[in-house]
């Protein structure tokens, strides 16, 4: 049997239900003991089909970001808690990255500790130039 170009993206391979599966155990150990993964959608062998289904399984839970930052990002956390859909479009609006992560939190979503320190900082600096100004203003 001979297939065409691109005639394989049209079929199921069961590789949804292996990553599902992952996903299960990822989940498993996320509870027990806090530890983070990940599964690289895009190093893997999915067809259209299996990307569809993967998607519709999962599903999408009341939590999601969209991130304009070198390109636009779309993460949501699926109807499972703690399993979070990660994609990143880049030029042409086309799929550059896409994972799932297993975690309590997206790590493009979190905030750098340096970020953290230079906010609080800044803060403390807008703070002090409005307590000022008020009492420039009072005299």
């Amino acid at each position: 049997m001979t297939l065409e170009a691109g005639t394989m993206e049209s079929f199921r391979t069961g590789m949804a239900d292996s990553v599902l599966r992952e996903i299960a155990a990822d989940l498993d150990v996320l509870a027990r003991t806090g530890e983070c993964s990940a599964i690289d959608l895009r190093s893997l062998p999915l067809t259209a089909v299996d990307r569809s289904e993967l998607e519709e399984r999962l599903g999408r839970g009341d939590m999601e970001a969209f991130l304009t930052i070198a390109g636009t990002s779309e993460i949501w956390e699926t109807r499972y808690a703690g399993v979070w859909w990660v994609r990143h479009l880049g030029a042409g609006h086309k799929i550059a990255a896409e994972r799932i992560e297993i975690t309590t939190c997206p790590e493009i979503l979190t905030s750098h500790p340096a970020d953290i320190a230079a906010a609080g900082r800044q803060l403390t600096e807008d703070l002090i130039d409005h307590l000022s100004a008020r009492d420039a203003g009072d005299a």
